[in-house]
């Protein structure tokens, strides 16, 4: 008996069929894309112009409601790309390769914008740019892999063949999410700890935490807008010769 209630597995089903994905995609994008403004602007607002300055930091601490984010994405995409990459590799499903290197890109720019900031927040905390901290040699690693399987998709022709690849060489870099995750407490670093995904109450107070959560949310809906946009170019080149692409093509002609 499975474990998954029979509406849920129907539903996965269909969004398995690429024209049924494409339509579904189609309409949800519009709806995510006002809920992502609205969050953005909210938490932009109270970041910004709300929440007290930092007792150390000043105002310099804001640029965690970029960051913080970004640094969270880059971690959560991957993770996502590798569980699409065991569905593909064990179910042969194609959405699970769309999915995944539709991903890549965007992964790789959550990850290069929390470097980047993470770097315009240390120079002033740290006095220096950058450091081979634990934390952030992880992190750029974490942007290498990214990087490699995008070009790895890019060096293969066969679509199929590249995607099992990029699979492959998603899952074996997975390895790389926990150290940068408990690099803070493996290691000596530079790097702060963890303030809002701890044990007990989080060291961040409220008034800051809210705009920290919207922009967090904000990110995710930026992603699944992204992706589900890179997804549909990336199901009409597979499906080009199908008649179902001839159709949408000939209809919005």
């Amino acid at each position: 008996m499975s474990i998954i209630p029979a509406p849920v597995s129907r539903f996965f089903h269909r969004m398995a069929s690429p024209p049924i994905f494409y339509a579904f995609a189609d309409k949800l994008i519009p709806w995510l894309s006002l809920i992502f403004i609205g969050l953005t602007g909210a938490g932009l607002y109270l970041g910004l112009f709300v929440a007290p300055a930092d007792y150390q930091q000043g105002d310099s601490y804001r640029i965690i409601y970029i960051h913080v984010p970004a640094a969270w994405m880059s971690l959560f995409i991957y993770v996502l790309m590798a569980i699409c990459g065991g569905i593909a590799l064990i179910w042969r499903m194609k959405l699970a390769e769309v999915m995944m290197v539709s991903s890549a890109p965007i992964g790789a720019g959550f990850t290069f914008i929390a470097l980047v900031t993470g770097s315009l927040w240390g120079k002033p905390m740290w006095g220096t740019w950058w450091v081979w901290d634990a934390r952030l040699t992880s992190e750029l690693i974490l942007l290498f892999l990214y990087l490699g399987a995008i070009s790895l998709y890019g060096a293969i022709e066969d679509r199929r063949t590249a995607s099992r690849a990029v699979a492959i060489l998603v899952i074996v870099g997975v390895v790389n999410i926990p150290i940068i995750h408990y690099s803070v407490q493996w290691w000596n670093t530079l790097h702060q700890g963890p303030t809002v995904a701890k044990a007990g109450k989080p060291s961040i107070h409220i008034s800051m935490l809210i705009p920290l959560l919207l922009m967090a949310t904000a990110f995710k809906l930026h992603y699944a807008i992204a992706v589900l946009q890179a997804a549909k170019v990336e199901i009409l080149k597979r499906e080009q010769n199908t008649q179902w692409v001839k159709k949408l093509i000939e209809g919005n002609s």
